[in-house]
């Protein structure tokens, strides 16, 4: 991001200012801030820059030599849902950030949930990771893909939709419940020309050797509990689902969590738990729109969970709770 805007002219000495932030922060190698600090730093870029388009400029990089690693991971993968697994994967090293992948009939919503943000995604972030994905999906395929649609839960005018339609190729909706990028599901399967078996077998190993890393200061349990918040949206999670994306077999992941006295099922509901509050508290989503993205069947399941773990309703909890941090504020 520090060499995008060196790129576009934008003083970065200015942002961290703007941002309330110490100005070395970005000379260092590796630089760490809080959920609060991210949006701050895209807030910033958005008034120093001045333009509207700012985060689609930053989130479209043509030269592949200016890729990080797991932008690299994505484009040599096999297809564009090998690509999007990947990316949702490695994310995990960089951001407490979920990918959420949704295939609901014909169509696939992607969507970006940040998991500890306490307000909105800046709208530079949510422009810069929607044109990152598309950008790997057209450099992917060697073709111009277009999304069925972008929602975005700003309010926009005439000429803000025709910046989005010329950049993303497709109609936009203003005004939307929760930020989506939603492709036909057919694109999901696209093999990419990119796709190069020796690269991946030199960037891979590391990235998933730093999963290791990072994962080695969880309990197995936080382990579990995290994947099934990744993979939850729209479908209840399989046993070998999570040993795959964890890369153990599933009698290693049974006996794993047997020595630590806990069941596949009670990491579920708690995962669920977990999801449905932030889901209340920090979305305008439908309660409905809610039950499936837990993978509930229907609304009544999900109400009838709910009411076991709070005793009350989904939406008496959120008037409460969130009338309580608007109080708190």
């Amino acid at each position: 991001m520090v060499r995008r805007l060196d790129d576009l002219g934008i003083a970065r000495q200015a942002v961290l200012l703007h941002a309330g932030l110490p100005a070395s922060l970005f000379d260092q190698g590796r630089a760490f801030v809080s959920t609060d600090e991210f949006f701050a730093i895209h807030h910033a870029i958005e008034a120093v820059a001045n333009d509207p388009a700012i985060g689609l400029k930053i989130g479209t990089e043509d030269r592949i030599e200016r890729y990080d690693p797991i932008a690299i991971a994505a484009v040599y993968a096999r297809s564009f849902r090998d690509a999007l697994e990947r990316m949702s994967r490695y994310k995990q090293l960089t951001c407490p950030e979920n990918i959420n992948v949704v295939e609901r009939g014909s169509e696939c919503r992607v969507h970006f949930d940040f998991l500890l943000a306490e307000a909105d995604e800046p709208v530079t972030l949510v422009d810069l990771c929607f044109a990152w994905v598309l950008g790997i999906a057209r450099r992917g395929t060697g073709t111009p893909v277009k999304p069925n649609r972008l929602e975005l839960k700003r309010e926009g005018n005439a000429a803000l939709r025709a910046m989005y339609e010329a950049h993303f190729g497709c109609a936009v909706k203003f005004g939307t419940k929760q930020n989506l990028l939603v492709f036909d599901a057919a694109v999901l399967d696209r093999v990419f020309v990119t796709h190069n078996a020796d690269v991946l077998a030199i960037v891979a190993p590391q990235l998933e050797a730093e999963l290791r890393e990072q994962q080695a200061g969880r309990t197995f349990r936080e382990q579990v509990k995290a994947t099934l918040k990744k993979i939850l949206a729209g479908r209840r999670p399989e046993l070998r689902e999570v040993a795959r994306e964890l890369r153990v077999s599933t009698r290693t992941l049974q006996r794993r969590l047997t020595e630590e006295r806990v069941t596949f099922q009670a990491l579920i509901a708690e995962a669920r738990r977990e999801l449905a509050q932030h889901y209340l508290l920090h979305s305008q989503l439908e309660l409905n729109e809610t039950a499936y993205l837990l993978g509930y069947e229907d609304a009544n399941s999900f109400f009838r969970a709910f009411h076991q773990w709070e005793g009350t309703s989904p939406g008496e909890w959120r008037a409460t709770h969130v009338g309580e941090a608007v109080q708190v504020a």
